[in-house]
């Protein structure tokens, strides 16, 4: 029943051994990437989360008041950033592949 099978669904060694030749040769076409690109990715990402988390953060705060009391909005715009920082964080890295 499985004879039926292509050998590449069988064995995913071409697949990986192709994707390894063309990064390789990507790698020496375009060189390694500067330490200094790097580094500003590393801290866009964070600034990408940071903001969108503390901007929920405050705002709940603000909306927790003058609603009177508890953590409702707080806790549920804080999530909401979380989340809105992480999907532009993912967005970002894509962007860099």
């Amino acid at each position: 029943m499985t004879d039926d099978l292509d050998p590449d669904d069988k064995d995913p060694l071409p697949g990986s051994v192709r994707r390894h030749r063309e990064r390789r040769e990507h790698w020496r076409r375009e060189g390694e990437r500067p330490m200094g690109r790097n580094l500003a990715l590393i801290g866009a990402l964070g600034w990408l989360v940071i903001v969108p988390t503390l901007a929920g953060l405050f705002a709940g705060r603000w909306l927790d008041e003058r609603a009177g009391g508890g953590i409702f909005w707080t806790a549920a715009l804080l999530v909401a950033g979380v989340a809105l920082g992480g999907w532009l964080a993912w967005n970002r890295i894509e962007q860099e592949r």
